[in-house]
């Protein structure tokens, strides 16, 4: 030891249930189209602020929390990783929400994150928006796409992710310790 006392960096307790659920077949029937004025873009390879912008603009609600604490460089190592697809939903030169796919497991795609920034919430883009990101992800032809959700997610996250084809694996019970310094605010529903 080098004679320093270091103290643990102050967190809030979170227990949160987490959902896994998975689809093994592309859904049937047309995709419904997003609404006049949006596209989707993918951004390969995207900047760490940009991303960074992303992530808390979308997560800040729901305690998305772990990779603001990763590192610049693990973080710009994981968006330059080929297997990693960020997709940008975009409103005119607005940023309304993104996805993003986790390809780097042979024969899967996991969705890794989706959402929309607040103030486009409840506008009827969502589910169209999801339908894109689950088109995507059967575009690389995976044995099944994968998606978690969790009780600190929207209150229809579950619901919207069964309604357009996954089904429910398991839902386990996580203990999260999120650093206080983030910033983020702990729903009290979810404190132990």
């Amino acid at each position: 030891m080098d004679g320093l006392t270091r103290t643990a960096e102050p967190t809030t307790r979170a227990a949160v249930d987490v959902t896994f659920l998975c689809m093994d077949r592309p859904p049937a029937g047309l995709a419904p189209v997003l609404p006049d004025g949006y596209r989707i873009v993918h951004h390969p390879a995207p900047d760490i602020a940009f991303y960074r912008h992303l992530y808390d603009g979308v997560g800040q609600d729901y305690c998305w929390w772990l990779r603001r604490t990763l590192p610049d460089a693990e973080l710009g190592a994981l968006l330059r990783d080929p297997g990693t697809r960020v997709n940008v939903l975009w409103q005119g030169e607005r940023i309304a929400g993104f996805f993003e796919l986790d390809c780097r497991v042979a024969g899967e795609v996991n969705l890794a994150y989706f959402g929309l920034m607040p103030d486009q919430i409840g506008h009827g883009v969502g589910r169209a928006f999801l339908r894109a990101a689950i088109d995507a992800a059967w575009a690389f032809q995976p044995a099944s796409v994968r998606v978690n959700t969790c009780s600190a997610d929207h209150p229809r996250a579950l619901d919207t992710y069964l309604r357009a084809g996954f089904r429910q694996v398991r839902t386990m019970r996580e203990i999260w310790d999120i650093p206080d310094a983030l910033g983020l605010v702990v729903p009290p529903a979810l404190r132990p």
